[in-house]
């Protein structure tokens, strides 16, 4: 899941998370994204992305978009509405997927939690959520199900990196040892009622906990404590970022778009046509699923920078004076220690040491690695 980019998606008012007192005294840099204002960094971004991965971090995730699905058609609606078998999760699991248009286009990445058997929460990148609710409405027509916006029912914090499972338990006696990665069971955490999500963007192990948005400041401040000893710090969506895209990890407005399939994307896998019945994109997406192994379209690579220079969003990817491919997401790499990309590039270029690719960056061609993607992937 995303919504990491503090892109200026200015809006009429700007909407403000439950814990926005706290960010504030904390000295967070605010910006705003999708109408949120929301923080940036408290301090030195790099220091809260090595956090993270060394120790631990604490989210404010509140602007992400929660849409509850109900009733007896529920499952069935959303294998309709979504490119995944949905009516395949277990109570208390969660699924990645995608909700596509009738022409393939991704619409959105999203994860699914199923909460009971007729009951599940879909959660969307904040800068799509309302057009998934409207998708998901339109798509309700004819299933005995309600599809009900919930997004200021929630506040969603999260606590990511190595340390995460100790300082939550030691707040709430969750089974917190059964729990499976994408999964996601209720509970309480230092005595308010959560939803406990082993799931996270960080590629380190973590959680998620939704909660209603009166209990957020309490519960922020409870992790807060318990993770004082072991070196827990807050951190803001440009630290979300960088580990994200160290982790390989798509970011919807970047490696995921409208003009793009999730066979486009190198995520044919998330698509499941042996579902029963149909669903939103089918014809178009076994055309492209067609396409890809026939013709393999652009892949998603990483590229290492063999010097300093960081590439952006935008930049022409290119080897022997022609234009190969685009970059879609790129930043320093605290754990690298160098500046590393995403980038969608020809097939002939895609395999990881191809030699001669470069980046165009303002007119020079600065020489980059094709790597294997993630760039970074955790211990067990």
């Amino acid at each position: 899941m995303s919504s990491t980019d503090p892109a200026s998606d200015q809006t009429a008012e700007q909407r403000h998370t439950a814990l926005d007192a706290v960010h504030r005294a904390l000295g967070a840099t605010m910006t705003d994204f999708a109408g949120w204002d929301m923080p940036l960094r408290y301090g030195s971004e790099r220091d809260e992305h090595q956090a993270v991965r060394t120790r631990a971090g604490l989210f404010d995730l509140s602007h992400m978009g929660e849409i509850t699905v109900t009733g007896p058609q529920a499952a069935a609606l959303l294998d309709f509405a979504l490119v995944g078998n949905i009516g395949a999760v277990r109570n208390g699991r969660a699924r990645y997927t995608m909700i596509c248009r009738p022409d393939g286009g991704i619409l959105d990445d999203l994860i699914v939690y199923r909460l009971a058997d007729t009951e599940f929460m879909v959660v969307a990148n904040a800068s799509n959520a309302q057009v998934v609710l409207d998708a998901l409405s339109e798509r309700a027509e004819g299933f005995d199900a309600e599809v009900r916006d919930d997004r200021d029912a929630y506040a969603l914090i999260a606590v990511q990196g190595p340390e995460s499972p100790g300082i939550l338990a030691a707040v709430t006696d969750a089974d917190l040892d059964g729990l499976k990665y994408y999964a996601g069971l209720p509970g309480t955490v230092a005595g308010v009622p959560a939803l406990i999500a082993r799931t996270g963007y960080t590629g380190e192990d973590g959680f998620e906990l939704f909660v209603r948005p009166e209990h957020a400041v309490e519960l922020w401040q409870a992790l807060t404590k318990a993770g004082e000893g072991v070196g827990l710090v807050p951190c803001g969506l440009s630290c979300r970022d960088t580990l994200r895209l160290e982790a390989g990890m798509p970011l919807y407005g970047h490696e995921l778009s409208t003009s793009l399939t999730p066979f486009d994307a190198g995520l044919g896998r998330v698509v499941k046509f042996d579902k029963d019945g149909d669903f939103v994109g089918r014809t178009a997406l076994e055309a492209a699923a067609g396409r890809a192994a026939s013709q393999p379209p652009r892949v998603l690579v990483g590229l290492v920078a063999e010097g300093r220079r960081v590439p952006r969003a935008g930049f022409a990817v290119v080897a022997g004076g022609e234009v190969i491919g685009e970059v879609t997401s790129g930043a320093p790499s605290p754990t690298l220690g160098k500046p590393i990309a995403m980038a969608y590039v020809d097939a002939a270029h895609a395999a990881p040491g191809t030699t001669g690719v470069g980046v165009d960056i303002r007119g020079s061609h600065e020489p980059y690695e094709v790597v294997a993607l993630p760039f970074y992937k955790r211990q067990k």
